[in-house]
């Protein structure tokens, strides 16, 4: 009976609900971008932009790594114009 219930739930709960807590003056931000049609729920509108949130965050740490890349093979890859494959360049 679990197993089947499991399925079931599954299949049915796509996407999580939470509680989130917002003062006033984003409420209505939120509420005037539905109101002009910007979004078509507040749930659409705060879940864009946490997804946007999240990419942004993700390109930041991709931007802290790249830093992280040693300088001298940085300038050669420059210098080369990016000519080699990728699979030629060392692994970080």
């Amino acid at each position: 009976m679990t197993e089947r219930y499991d399925f079931w739930y599954y299949l049915l709960m796509n996407a999580a609900k939470i509680t989130i807590s917002l003062n006033q003056d984003l409420l209505q931000r939120l509420d005037r971008l539905v109101q002009s049609r910007t979004f078509a729920n507040r749930s659409q509108a705060i879940q864009e932009a946490v997804e946007e949130k999240i990419d942004r965050l993700q390109r930041t740490r991709l931007a802290r790594e790249c830093a992280k890349l040693n300088p001298a093979d940085e300038q050669a890859f420059a210098d080369m114009g990016l000519a080699t494959e990728g699979d030629q360049w060392p692994a970080y």
